[in-house]
């Protein structure tokens, strides 16, 4: 791990803020600067929040089962994928690859830290490459000069895709590579496959990203999550602002892992309309392809996508149009959303079909 992080983070002294060296409990909290006053009718706004979380994470460990030693939190997945490229890339020297198409956030945060972006193509399949891929690393550690290449992003499900990657796939990727690979299950609750959390005691190269975002219908509340060695966290948690995760934002995540069981059945209906909505786009003309999809999401690869695009948001319904993305020509991804609004999208769909092919 040490070869992979920056220097001067192995070295830095995190910010020690009040309730980093207080976390206790006391009857008069004057440690802080706080207003001494709650004026909103919420308990404790006036006060900091836990800066690690504890009670959240201890509840994330007894409901998803992601061990507490083992987490940190971030303000949404995108405060924890910015923090894995500061921790680990030097600006101006090392890179990062990432397998397109895949999720554009990891080029965002890449380019506002100058580091470097280079890729190895998804199969027309949209499945990993792996021979290619290991030519690529094969290649990268002979030319290997100053710089280096840090860290591999994995999105399983993929997103704007939405298939999986098999944990044989997955652990290939990690015995081929020895940066940081990052596989981010942001969308992991739609599908039925294995975690990657299971190969966390194998490879302490590894890190596993999930969010309350999705399926736990919190994305107002920005909470992410972060699974890996304990040294990688403490190292996150080195980084991180100190109090990057409101107490609102907790108590809502408290709240909703609380309600686990209409969750589940919140994911069977999400998983009903995804296969009813997926039969239904296959039968309209103007459609190519319905990809498979392990997600809340559909791809969908039709005749003309802005085309479509555009006559549904001006009809008041909004999609993605992902064609100028990669190997995404004409392709739109489209929420599964509730019953209503699916039939309302449908019907959207047979506007254009009878404005551009009656």
């Amino acid at each position: 791990m040490n070869e992979l992080l920056r220097k001067n983070i192995v070295n830095l002294k995190p910010y020690s803020s009040a309730r980093t060296e207080f976390t206790g409990k006391a009857d008069v909290y004057l440690d802080a600067n706080e207003h001494y006053r709650d004026f909103v009718e919420m308990k404790d706004a006036n006060r900091y929040p836990d800066p690690k979380a504890t009670v959240l994470r201890k509840k994330i460990e007894e409901v998803l089962g992601l061990p507490f030693e083992h987490t940190v939190l971030g303000s949404g997945s995108d405060e924890l994928i910015d923090n894995l490229i500061r921790a680990t890339c030097t600006p101006g020297k090392d890179s990062i690859l990432i397998l397109p198409p895949t999720y554009g956030a990891y080029r965002v945060f890449a380019d506002i830290n100058d580091v470097q972006v280079r890729e190895v193509p998804l199969l027309p399949s949209f499945e990993i490459d792996l021979p290619a891929l290991k030519r690529f690393l094969s290649k990268e550690r002979n030319e290997r000069s100053e710089g280096r290449l840090k860290l591999l992003f994995l999105c399983s499900p993929n997103n704007p895709t939405g298939n999986s990657y098999s944990l044989e796939t997955i652990e290939a990727v990690l015995t081929m590579f020895d940066g940081l690979v990052v596989l981010d299950e942001a969308y992991y609750d739609f599908s039925e496959g294995e975690s990657g959390v299971s190969l966390l005691s194998k490879y302490d190269h590894l890190v596993v990203l999930r969010t309350l975002s999705k399926a736990w219908g919190l994305a107002s509340a920005r909470v992410g999550i972060a699974v890996g060695s304990r040294e990688l966290i403490e190292v996150i948690n080195k980084i991180k602002y100190p109090y990057n995760l409101g107490t609102p934002s907790q108590a809502l995540a408290l709240r909703a892992l609380e309600n686990a069981e209409a969750v589940k059945r919140s994911l069977d209906e999400i998983k009903r309309e995804r296969s009813r909505l997926s039969g239904a786009l296959a039968g309209f003309g103007c459609v190519r392809i319905v990809y498979p999809s392990d997600a809340n999401f559909l791809l969908l690869k039709v005749d003309d996508a802005t085309r479509l695009y555009t006559f549904l948001t001006e009809n008041g319904t909004i999609i993605r149009n992902r064609t100028k993305e990669r190997g995404l020509e004409n392709c739109v991804r489209i929420t599964v959303g509730s019953q209503a609004e699916n039939d309302i999208l449908l019907e959207g769909f047979e506007a254009y079909m009878r404005k551009y092919y009656a």
